[in-house]
């Protein structure tokens, strides 16, 4: 296949990239490497392809890009591309979080229309539900963002639908439960609390400890990705299958580690949803889908990944 990734330099769409590449399949690669968090993070994510025969990177933004020419010889879409951050979604910021995750995901599905490609898989959130009474969450709940971010995300999901019913474009919208593993981003909360572990330096947790979520490793993220492709369009949960306290996780991460975390708890954040919880039910019937890495294992590999 002829496959775009968009967001290829971050942590998802990087390792996204680089199975593609392992399968043989040709990848254009779009990133404008947002100031988000440093550039050489990416940089350093992009290492083991950027080289790749198989590789062509396109240093833009999307909404200053030729869509229709880039899209032309383009199979499938894969749109990771967005905004990251529920805390630093208020205020003024929120128009980075229109521009770059609802204007560019309108601007890649009006290119699509023209154009013969077989599937744009949308990645999406579970931001998107807010705080739901029910758990787990089924994607025929209601969507009730708490945060500006879930809201940006939302909108772009309900573009997603609005173009497969209007004009026929495939599109499918995977809403990611917390992802994790090596390459995370540096502002997320696994990877400031390993860190934080391996410096012994304090934690800093927001809220009591007591907020659950629905952990999701990366390769069971990616390989959700590769099932989308000969999936029906729709909206699908993307989860680890737990539902694991905050302060549960850290004493794994204390196991996992041998070191004893310095906690320090602080005021709960605006934006951020108290639990997550997927039911994934859709998604192992539509797509086949099974996650495959406990949270233990996990948080195995990131810590191994951090401390090499």
């Amino acid at each position: 296949m002829n496959v775009l990734v968009t967001g290829c330099a971050g942590f998802i769409g990087s390792h996204l990239c680089e199975r593609l590449l392992s399968e043989g399949h040709d990848v254009v690669g779009v990133d404008c490497f947002t100031d988000y968090y440093k550039r050489e993070l990416k940089e350093e994510n992009m290492s083991g392809f950027r080289e790749h025969p198989g590789f062509n990177l396109i240093e833009e933004d999307l909404l200053k890009t030729d869509l229709p020419t880039l899209l032309a010889d383009i199979d499938i879409v894969f749109h990771q591309a967005a905004q990251a951050g529920v805390r630093h979604s208020w205020g003024s910021s929120f128009q980075e979080y229109t521009r770059n995750n609802i204007q560019a995901t309108q601007k890649l599905l009006e290119a699509a229309k023209e154009t013969k490609i077989k599937k744009i898989i949308y990645a999406s959130s579970s931001s998107v539900y807010g705080d739901c009474p029910d758990l787990p969450m089924r994607e025929d709940s209601l969507p009730k963002p708490v945060s500006p971010y879930g809201v940006s995300k939302l909108a772009a999901e309900h573009l997603c639908s609005l173009y497969n019913v209007n004009y026929g474009v495939p599109t499918i919208s995977l809403r990611y439960f917390t992802v994790y593993g090596p390459r995370q981003r540096p502002d997320m909360a696994f990877h400031r609390f390993l860190k934080a572990l391996k410096e012994d330096k304090v934690i800093e947790v927001y809220g009591d400890g007591n907020q659950t979520r629905d952990y999701t490793f990366i390769s069971d993220i990616i390989e959700a990705n590769l099932l989308a492709v000969k999936s029906p369009p729709g909206v699908y949960n993307i989860g680890g299958g737990s539902n694991v306290a905050l302060n549960e996780v850290l004493d794994l991460m204390e196991e996992l580690s041998g070191r004893e975390p310095r906690v320090d708890y602080v005021g709960v954040q605006k934006g951020d949803m108290h639990d997550t919880f997927a039911d994934t039910g859709r998604a192992g019937r539509n797509l086949g889908y099974r996650p495959k890495t406990n949270l233990k294992t996990g948080l195995k590999l990131m810590w191994d990944w951090m401390n090499r």
